[in-house]
């Protein structure tokens, strides 16, 4: 009774004085410890240890049911918290947020952008072929630009030579899949878009089902063979392709697109080049900015599709070379024999052989 006058009197003590009940628990925890500590130090039969009850196993049963009591008001909070809580609001297609309208206001105050187009990029779905050189500015300014969905293709890893120029990469990450490394790097830069990580080689077999699923197709592939893939399986699916190649000091980018009336892949590369005339970055080297020139490029293409902006280049190819400073535009046509899109979208009376 003398312990619990004095537990009384803590607590009135510290209303009294309007202390925090952090503060008042303390006392009392004090208090109760020096309750036990008289029955593990005192001898029995000591006066003292009679006062506080003769033995600690009744304060130690005290302590269990104080820490139920606050451990079930605990749980029993957050319940209650988890269920007055309003849930949070769905995410609706082409409706912003007012986070989202700050981050794009550079892109809706453009005329040629303006609210629609933001809107036509947040319900875009576009696939990216390749996270290596082109495809790590491309993907990074697609996401950065409110693209709402992108995936990415590539069975790659990352490795050390790769950071030269795959910014999208970083040095932690190297032994992690590309698609995965960037699948983190567009979450660090915007979690308003969303990544869908393809982590297998794009093959014949595959590839009408995941272009069906996307309106516009990025090429940034590294080989001439998964070009002429890439091109096959888009002509096949009907939708735009831009596919862009860069070598040592030099780049060129296309949109591909013979269901409108401009050339696919094919007609204009008809054959695949001899061993040499057409290295890979490994064997001839690259300049590192290079692919960050043509993969943002690609990026602000693609961005003037989805939104119809300018003049895209649809029909035109873009040819850049980074050493002398130099970029120029030429056209190119549709070739009316284009075993690709020939027999898919016959050429029509005004379309001419591109060689």
């Amino acid at each position: 009774m003398t312990v619990l006058a004095a537990a009384a009197a803590l607590i009135a003590f510290g209303a009294l004085l309007r202390l925090p009940r952090w503060l008042i628990g303390a006392m009392l925890l004090a208090l109760w410890a020096g309750a036990v500590l008289v029955h593990l130090v005192l001898p029995d039969g000591a006066p003292l240890r009679q006062a506080v009850g003769g033995t600690a196993r009744g304060w130690l049963a005290l302590a269990v049911l104080v820490a139920l009591a606050l451990a079930y008001r605990t749980v029993l909070g957050r319940l209650r918290r988890r269920a007055g809580a309003a849930p949070p609001a769905a995410a609706k297609p082409g409706v912003f947020s007012d986070t989202e309208l700050d981050r794009y206001a550079r892109h809706i105050v453009l005329r040629e952008v303006g609210g629609m187009g933001q809107r036509r990029l947040k319900q875009a779905r576009v696939l990216v072929v390749g996270a290596g050189g082109l495809g790590s500015p491309a993907i990074l300014y697609l996401a950065a630009a409110g693209v709402g969905t992108i995936g990415v293709i590539d069975d790659d890893t990352v490795s050390n030579s790769n950071l030269q120029r795959q910014i999208i990469h970083a040095d932690a990450r190297i032994g992690m899949p590309k698609v995965f490394s960037a699948e983190i790097a567009v979450k660090a830069l915007n979690p308003f878009v969303t990544l869908r990580p393809y982590n297998r080689r794009l093959t014949a077999e595959a590839a009408p089902a995941l272009f069906a699923d996307y309106d516009l197709i990025l090429d940034g592939s590294d080989n001439f063979d998964t070009r002429l893939l890439v091109n096959e399986a888009a002509v096949a699916a009907g939708k735009p392709l831009l596919s862009g190649a860069i070598t040592q000091w030099e780049g060129q980018l296309s949109l591909y697109d013979p269901d409108r009336g401009a050339p696919c892949f094919a007609c204009v590369f008809p054959e695949v080049p001899a061993p040499g005339l057409a290295p890979s970055c490994a064997e001839a080297g690259v300049m590192g900015a290079l692919p960050g020139i043509l993969g943002a490029t690609m990026a602000a293409e693609a961005i003037k599709e989805i939104t119809g902006a300018g003049q895209s280049l649809r029909g035109r190819l873009m040819l850049l070379d980074a050493l002398w400073g130099e970029n120029r535009v030429v056209t190119v046509r549709r070739r009316a024999d284009c075993p690709v899109c020939g027999q898919v979208h016959p050429a029509g009376p005004g379309d001419r052989d591109s060689r």
